[in-house]
């Protein structure tokens, strides 16, 4: 068994009446080896200028660890297939609409990923089946209901 720990830090500034919802929403994420990274409601959920369009939003980050941890895991199944890869690149892309239960939801993730090979290149046939097994091996996938779809092209 694993544990994973995130720190995420927000403070009232003392002028801000707070329960008349005009607050900012920048907060800040903090991890281990104190790697902090500035983050914000979206702007596309809470207006400017409670939110920041600068720092990281969750949605944009569940999107990225969807797609981090599908790379990561197609890298392993490469690797143990003997593919070397030279650069592995997606523009993930995440839907929030209504699920079917009513309420808003990252419903679906589309990865975009974009793979360049030194050496022998993989037939489309088995790089569609690698990013399938990644699929099946991503722990985060493993993890949620958003339905994840692997475009390559």
């Amino acid at each position: 068994m694993s544990h994973y720990q995130a720190t995420v830090l927000w403070q009232r500034p003392p002028d801000v009446v707070f329960t008349d919802g005009r607050y900012s929403r920048v907060h800040l994420w903090r991890f281990d080896g104190g790697v902090e990274v500035p983050a914000s409601a979206s702007p596309h959920v809470v207006p400017l200028p409670f939110s920041a369009a600068e720092p990281v939003d969750p949605e944009e980050a569940y999107v990225a660890a969807l797609a981090s941890c599908h790379m990561l895991t197609f890298l392993s199944i490469a690797a143990k297939r003997r593919f070397v890869v030279d650069r592995y690149g997606d523009t993930a892309e995440g839907v929030m609409e209504k699920n079917g239960d009513g309420r808003l939801a990252v419903t679906r993730v589309v990865l975009n990923p974009r793979v360049v090979y030194a050496g022998p290149v993989p037939e489309l046939a088995v790089e569609e089946a690698m990013h399938h097994a990644a699929h099946e091996q991503c722990f985060l996938a493993n993890s949620v209901r958003t339905v994840i779809e692997t475009r390559l092209g």
